[in-house]
């Protein structure tokens, strides 16, 4: 039977088996705090050896004398092993424990779950990874590759931002107990980041960090984590950027006293593998490139002028996106900066500045395509954008049904992508067909966030699940071939070849590169020109008709009617509509809203009613959903956090002690 703690799903049950709730003194703060921002989660696996625990052929060594060496003998095997790997005779005693370049050994595959465990052949901005690739061309084939650490340390630093530091007992000893695969995951309280390893059922973090700003966003580069060593980038509302180690504790500070940018963060990600690049989103309508090896630099971004920035109409960001090229930007010196030399060293952050929305429209959320080619960004003028990340240009731009976007996620294969809004919808889209293919009906509220379950989704059937602030939790099942067109299907898009067809022979950069605009020529990674053999077609004329009245958003109206990179939404009768598997009610209004409620025939009692039911939505109010690999995990507003076991966890653990 269903309670508050299960729910049941066509996969089997899923069980809460764990909670962090907020402390008292988190409650209070929150409660007390002039600003409110929601708890956010972030999710890294890391593989640790796994130990020899069979313990009969090493008690017969102990017997035989083979292992009776003393700690210390074994500490200083340990380092002469790791100063061989590293190929020098220091000790860690003579480095200085702020040297900025403190490096360490990348290991040969430092998690589990990561899709891009090599380096894709057209990643972003392609010629950074290169002159990196050439600043230690000097170094023998043999030597492993180094990657720096942050420069300061927590322990000994003067700083004013990082205000606290409290790590469990035994911490960091008690990480190199762990064996296999380990889910950690951060989250955000009012000012604190905390650290929790999931599944472990421990009472208290692992580590808590407070600063004095409000984290608002936070992001781990899974492509260099380790058992030794954990990247993170936190973003606030004050533009501060700090890259964190929480292992070695610690940081290094970006975007000091907004000197780049002062809007506050609202989301960041790290470029997929990168191990150093990363992308910012902010509220004032711009997504920021920063890399975290770089320092500041004094930067101010020029704002469009005209279409492109080069004089003409006015600058319209449903057709293009407002690209500034920082001064120390190879691009500036039309490419004859070398950058493998000593003046390597003046480059300094931002990498690239991107104005993305007008200004005082806030850049939601962004992602990364599995390919790591385009990034999708929601913002709050109610477009989403399909970017060309290695030319920096603007290939799609599709408008919501009614009000703005709130969460976005890509498919694991790239074809398609998810997001929710202010319309209380999920939307499906298909970039490849440039289209919308289906719309979720199930919420009755925002949509708060979306996450794809990487275990469900076999390219024909994907899982997906979604929270919104009607406190419901909604797992969905869709599959392109099981959908059905809607009665009244608009005669326009009759035309289109399938999905499958569309997929497998279209490529999504020829589509978006028709049309470029003249500043596009001057950007840092734009890929060698195409050929005019290879110029895509122009699309269809009646791909953008707009001759259905039933359609929620006008182009006359919002002055769009010329830009063929804009789609507008599509009415409710010309999309499929996919149902939920499973609604889940996340948690139970107080009896005092119950009984408000019943006895609110009164006009007075109807308005304390209305009052108290905003306040109950206000505290359990969901905002973030995840799939780990063995939990579901769900958070809400206020740093309320749940592991749900997941019905395939349980099945893998009965059939392994079946196995035994």
């Amino acid at each position: 039977m269903e309670s508050e703690a299960t729910f049941v799903a066509p996969e089997g049950v899923y069980t809460v088996i764990e909670e962090h709730k907020p402390s008292v003194l988190q409650t209070h703060a929150a409660a007390t705090s002039p600003l409110s921002f929601p708890t956010r989660v972030s999710v890294i696996t890391v593989r640790y050896p796994v130990k020899d625990k069979g313990g009969g052929a090493q008690s017969l060594a102990q017997l035989l004398g083979g292992n009776n060496h003393s700690k210390k003998d074994k500490e200083k095997f340990k380092e002469r092993e790791k100063e061989r790997e590293d190929g020098n005779s220091l000790s860690s005693s003579d480095t200085p424990p702020d040297e900025q370049l403190d490096d360490f050994t990348a290991p040969a595959s430092p998690t589990v779950h990561h899709t891009h465990s090599v380096a894709p052949t057209n990643t972003i901005f392609s010629h950074h990874a290169q002159h990196s690739a050439s600043a230690g061309k000097n170094k023998k084939p043999s030597t492993p590759v180094k990657w720096s650490k942050p420069k300061s340390n927590m322990k000994t630093t003067n700083s004013t931002f990082i205000t606290r530091t409290q790590h469990a007992e035994g911490f960091p000893r008690s990480l190199k107990d762990r064996d296999g695969d380990v889910t950690f995951f951060f989250y955000n309280q009012v000012k604190t980041v905390l650290w929790v390893e999931a599944g472990a059922k421990a009472r208290e973090p692992l580590s808590r960090t407070t600063f004095s700003a409000y984290p608002t966003c936070h992001s781990i580069n899974q492509f260099t984590a380790s058992p030794e060593h954990l990247d993170i980038i936190i973003g606030f509302h004050t533009g501060d950027l700090i890259w964190l180690d929480p292992i070695s504790s610690r940081y290094h500070r970006l975007n000091k006293g907004g000197c780049v940018t002062s809007s506050a963060c609202t989301a960041v990600r790290w470029v997929p593998a990168s191990a150093s690049l990363f992308l910012v989103s902010h509220a004032d309508g711009t997504i920021v490139v920063y890399d975290r090896d770089r320092e500041d630099g004094t930067f101010g971004p020029r704002e469009p002028i005209g279409t492109g920035g080069i004089g003409g109409d006015n600058w319209d960001p449903t057709d293009s996106i407002f690209v500034t090229i920082p001064p120390w930007h190879p691009a500036a010196h039309h490419g004859d900066m070398d950058v493998s030399d000593k003046s390597e060293k003046f480059i300094k952050n931002p990498v690239s500045h991107w104005r993305v929305a007008p200004r005082g429209k806030a850049v939601v959320d962004f992602v990364f395509s599995p390919d790591v080619k385009y990034v999708g960004a929601i913002s709050e003028d109610g477009c989403l954008r399909v970017i060309d990340a290695l030319a920096e240009q603007l290939v799609d731009c599709y408008s919501s049904y009614f009000g703005a976007f709130t969460c976005i996620a890509w498919s694991p294969d790239g074809r398609f992508i998810l997001t929710g809004g202010q319309d209380d919808l999920l939307t499906i889209f298909s970039p490849w067909e440039q289209r919308v293919v289906a719309r979720c009906q199930g919420h009755s509220s925002f949509v708060s966030c979306v996450a794809f379950d990487e275990t469900r989704c076999d390219g024909r059937t994907y899982r997906f699940g979604s929270v919104g602030e009607d406190n419901k939790l909604i797992l969905w099942d869709f599959s392109s071939g099981a959908l059905h067109r809607p009665k009244n299907h608009s005669h326009s898009h009759g035309h289109r070849q399938s999905l499958m067809g569309t997929y497998s022979s279209t490529s999504l950069a020829l589509r978006g590169r028709s049309g470029v605009s003249p500043m596009s020529s001057f950007t840092l990674y734009l890929p060698p020109h195409l050929p005019p053999s290879l110029s895509p077609p122009p699309p269809p004329p009646d791909l953008f008709d707009d001759t259905n009245t039933d359609k929620p958003h006008e182009e006359g109206e919002l002055g769009l009617a010329h830009s063929p990179r804009y789609h507008p939404a599509p009415s409710r009768n010309e999309i499929a509509v996919v149902q939920p598997v499973l609604v889940k009610n996340l948690h139970s209004p107080p009896s005092s809203l119950i009984t408000s409620t019943n006895t609110s025939a009164v006009g007075a009692s109807t308005t304390t009613s209305s009052s108290s039911s905003s306040a109950s939505i206000q505290d359990p109010l969901p905002t973030a959903i995840a799939f780990l690999p063995k939990h579901l995990l769900t958070s809400t507003k206020n740093g309320l956090v749940k592991l749900w076991v997941r019905p395939l966890a349980l099945k893998a653990g009965a059939t392994s002690r079946a196995g035994r």
